[in-house]
């Protein structure tokens, strides 16, 4: 039989969002469930005990998962964010994203920006890996940072005067990278970044979509204040 736990009560089934509030894939999907004002609950997932409610309906028991109430099941975070995005679209936000220069950075953050992130924060987790930590550190750097700094040095968002969805895909990636070793990010010549990715950091969107769920059950999501 498979295991499902309990929607909450007091009105029709939500869509449940797997989620784990660290993880940036997960970020950037409950950021857009909340930019959309898409009530949903939300199971906070333990990577060491994942619930067997996810492993039903995802037996590859990553994050997030976004589970409809017509049973169908989204496992990538682009795709939470189209779907939550795509069709209340009225500011364009999506539609930004769609840009060949958004889509290809889009690329490179989770190509290998991400590859080289991980193996600078995580060198433990490739023991075979011939290059030196530093050297993925700079890698990365090279892979996304710079071409982010010369697109905003022109534009406060990747959307402009306003962001779109690639700023919301890309900044939790960001935040991660200057989180392995701040002092030394703090040197960078990355004005633009640096300033793109501190005004998220206070943005209340990005508030909402970390504040901390209770560690166990189902809860419902808290909506982007007013």
């Amino acid at each position: 039989m498979t295991a499902h736990a309990p929607h909450l009560s007091g009105g029709p089934p939500l869509p449940r969002l797997y989620t784990f509030r660290r993880c940036p894939y997960a970020m950037r999907a409950r950021m857009a469930l909340l930019q959309a004002g898409q009530d949903v609950e939300a199971v906070e997932v333990s990577l060491r005990a994942k619930p067997a409610s996810l492993l039903a309906v995802s037996p590859k028991g990553t994050v997030p998962v976004l589970l409809l109430p017509d049973g169908r099941v989204i496992e990538e975070s682009w795709d939470i964010m189209r779907w939550a995005l795509a069709p209340r679209d009225a500011r364009g936000g999506w539609a930004r994203s769609q840009s060949p220069e958004n889509l290809a950075l889009l690329q490179r953050n989770d190509g290998d920006f991400k590859r080289h992130l991980d193996r600078w924060k995580y060198p433990q987790r490739y023991p075979g890996e011939l290059l030196a930590p530093d050297a993925h550190r700079d890698g990365a750097v090279d892979a996304l940072l710079r071409p982010l700094e010369a697109r905003l040095h022109n534009a406060p968002y990747l959307g402009g005067d306003t962001p779109c969805a690639t700023d919301l895909a890309v900044m939790p990636f960001v935040r991660q990278f200057a989180a392995v070793d701040p002092a030394w990010f703090a040197t960078l010549d990355l004005p633009s970044v640096r300033g793109w990715l501190n005004g998220w950091l206070a943005h209340p969107l990005f508030v909402a979509c970390m504040v901390k769920l209770p560690a166990h059950g189902v809860h419902r999501l808290p909506l982007l204040s007013p």
